[in-house]
């Protein structure tokens, strides 16, 4: 096992909005061990806010350029909730990466026999739904809960958020049978306790479950399997692209 006394962790918004990088700066650090370093940035290019599909493509070249230019770290957290990118990254990377969402959910599925995920907009139903697909959570999951909040007024309008998370909550609990909540959102991170002392379930807040993840897989001394699926790129030149995103230059 690893010697967690060095370990250090970068966490990467996935969008450009710098008070949520903040705001998911508090949450990490409010989680990790007294040993463990946590950095988080905020891509250089990018959307304001990740809230449909076209935001997420753009969004992962700036989410992979934070790794690609990182030498440092033991590990990776993607904190967007829809994990944007995290194959890729896995693919030029050893070491560990952990998507909040992918997170959030194993945690999730440790507490509860079912759960749901409460989100922002209504639009992010089919992108949340195919994020819990690919985690091969969906039998375990009793509903995927959308609202009318956006991603950036889960950062600015705290306590409207609180409130809106709090009526999709009990709705999930009283009427899909949830026994847990994840909060499907990295600007919802810092609300869990609130929601939880109101709900009497557990709620889970995404990025304090990645930090989590991710310290524990620095300490068990694992890394990306490289034997296929994320081996390093195939070799050809990624034109319109700065340097460090050639696959030639990758280590």
């Amino acid at each position: 096992m690893a010697n967690l006394s060095t370990c250090r962790i970068k966490v990467i918004n996935g969008n450009t909005c710098e008070p949520m990088t903040h705001n998911i700066d508090a949450s990490a650090q409010a989680a990790k061990f007294a040993h463990t370093e946590i950095v988080t940035v905020t891509p250089q290019a990018g959307p304001e806010s990740i809230e449909g599909f076209y935001d997420e493509y753009l969004a992962i070249p700036g989410i992979l350029e934070q790794i690609l230019l990182d030498q440092n770290s033991d590990a990776f957290i993607l904190a967007c909730w829809g994990d944007p990118g995290i194959e890729a990254a896995r693919e030029i990377t050893a070491k560990p990466v952990v998507g909040i969402a992918e997170a959030s959910l194993y945690v999730a599925n440790m507490l509860a026999a079912k759960w749901s995920v409460v989100t922002t907009l209504h639009r992010a139903r089919d992108m949340v739904e195919k994020t819990i697909h690919k985690a091969g959570m969906t039998g375990r999951c009793a509903s995927v809960r959308t609202t009318s909040l956006s991603v950036l007024e889960t950062e600015n309008n705290r306590a409207n958020t609180v409130e809106v998370l709090l009526q999709a909550s009990k709705l999930a609990i009283e009427e899909d049978g949830a026994e847990a909540i994840c909060l499907g959102c990295a600007g919802m991170s810092g609300l869990e306790q609130q929601l939880e002392d109101h709900l009497g379930v557990p709620v889970i807040d995404s990025v304090a479950a990645a930090v989590k993840m991710a310290e524990s897989l620095v300490s068990l001394g694992k890394s990306t399997s490289k034997h296929l699926t994320y081996r390093t790129p195939e070799k050809k030149l990624m034109r319109g692209y700065g340097s460090h995103f050639q696959v030639k230059n990758l280590t």
